[in-house]
């Protein structure tokens, strides 16, 4: 875009340049301030979950129940610092934050669809997408936030909340945090292996929330208090195959597959399109010239 404001002696032109995006670079490359918030809310989270290996736990089922709303309290702060980072920082302006909340409500109303059945689980294939587009800080916040709304929208608020939260915010920074360089068919392949492969350790990371507290006594498939790490880890391995990854982790694994080969080339377009009429990741510069002219 220029303007010209011409007089006698000299004509002022000012050039807007804003170049445009790199193939395959993030609509919102992560900032160094966003990327230590993320490491901490992600050690954080992985202590929230793996804790009991470490410190005995009480053997009472649904022992979460007490502290998930502390750690729903503490997870938030951070979820929203990532956001007020990216803001201080340039990376956010509210078009995103719009974007966001858009996202995060058309999740909340995919979830309903295929949750309860089999394993079915629609809120993971547009984390996925969306992460791989806007970034690893975005896909975060989405994740966690689909979440949280979903769980208003289908009255399902409990101790399991901030587990779910946080497993599904990992699963939006990872789609964020894959090669950049892979575009066309092979993008979306990486993308449908990447969702199956979520799928399973969401399930995996899920089961450990309340593994410690549920699997009874004295059984091949119970957690035992102060045992060597890996001989829990090893009795959890065994109660994962046995409950969930041939039923529930594997629907999931299915729906992602199928949702982000079928639909994930036209999804990832208009993402793109979206963020490029939005112009989020062009940097506008004003750059005043001079130029001497003849006054007739």
């Amino acid at each position: 875009m220029t303007t010209t404001d011409q007089s006698n002696s000299t004509d002022r032109t000012t050039v807007v340049v804003a170049p445009p995006r790199r193939p395959g670079r993030a609509v919102l490359p992560i900032r160094f301030r966003t990327a230590v918030v993320l490491t901490i809310a992600s050690i954080a989270g992985l202590a929230m979950f793996f804790w009991p290996l470490f410190a005995a736990p009480q053997p009472e089922a649904m022992a979460h129940s007490a502290d998930a709303p502390l750690i729903f309290i503490i997870a938030m702060p951070v979820i929203l610092a990532v956001v007020l980072a990216e803001l201080s920082s340039g990376g956010i302006d509210p078009k995103i934050l719009a974007l966001l909340g858009v996202l995060s409500a058309v999740n909340a109303g995919l979830r309903p669809l295929g949750a309860g059945t089999a394993g079915i689980e629609t809120v993971f294939f547009l984390l996925v997408l969306a992460g791989r587009v806007f970034g690893p800080g975005f896909g975060f916040v989405l994740g966690a936030v689909s979440l949280f709304a979903s769980a208003l929208l289908t009255a399902g608020v409990g101790p399991w909340l901030p587990f779910q939260m946080v497993s599904s915010a990992w699963i939006g920074l990872g789609a964020g945090l894959l090669p950049r360089r892979v575009t066309g068919k092979a993008e979306i392949a990486m993308l449908a292996g990447y969702g199956v492969v979520v799928a399973y350790l969401f399930g995996f990371v899920m089961n450990m929330w309340f593994w410690p507290f549920t699997a009874g006594i004295d059984t091949q498939l119970s957690f035992v208090a102060g045992a060597p790490l890996w001989e829990n880890l090893h009795r959890f391995a065994v109660f994962t195959l046995t409950t969930s990854t041939f039923g529930w982790d594997t629907g999931r694994a299915i729906t992602n597959l199928i949702a982000i080969l079928l639909v994930g080339p036209a999804v990832l377009a208009v993402l793109r399109r979206a963020s490029r009429r939005a112009a989020f990741d062009a940097p506008v510069t004003f750059e005043p010239v001079s130029r001497t002219s003849t006054a007739n």
